[in-house]
C-alpha cells in the first residue's frame, strides 16, 4: 500500500478567525494613526506641518485598507514535485 505524501504545514495558512482577527488589529493601529495626525494638526496650528498631517490623514485610509485586505502569503520556497519548476518529459528528451 503505497504511504501518502508528507503534508508541510509551514506553508499552511492561518485559520479565518485568526486572519480576520489579524486584518482587524491592523486597520484598528492604521485608524488610530489618523486619529493622531487629526489631532495633530489641531495642536499644530497653521502651517506647513499641519497640511502635511491633514494629507497623512486624508489618505491613510486608502493605505489602511489595502494593508488590512493583504493576504497572507507565507513561503518556505518549497516546491512539490511536478510543480511549475519541474520540466516536462517529451518523446524527444526519452529517444536519447
Amino acid at each position: 500500500m503505497a504511504e501518502p505524501d508528507a503534508v508541510r504545514i509551514t506553508t499552511a495558512r492561518s485559520s479565518a478567525a485568526d486572519d480576520m482577527r489579524s486584518r482587524k488589529r491592523r486597520y484598528a493601529w492604521s485608524m488610530s494613526i489618523r486619529l493622531v495626525c487629526f489631532l495633530a494638526a489641531v495642536v499644530v496650528g497653521s502651517g506647513i506641518v499641519m497640511w502635511l498631517l491633514i494629507a497623512g490623514a486624508v489618505f491613510l485610509p486608502l493605505f489602511a485598507v489595502v494593508i488590512a485586505n493583504a493576504v497572507d502569503q507565507r513561503d518556505d520556497g518549497f516546491m512539490l514535485p511536478g510543480g511549475p519548476a519541474a520540466p516536462e518529459l517529451t518523446g524527444r528528451d526519452l529517444d536519447g
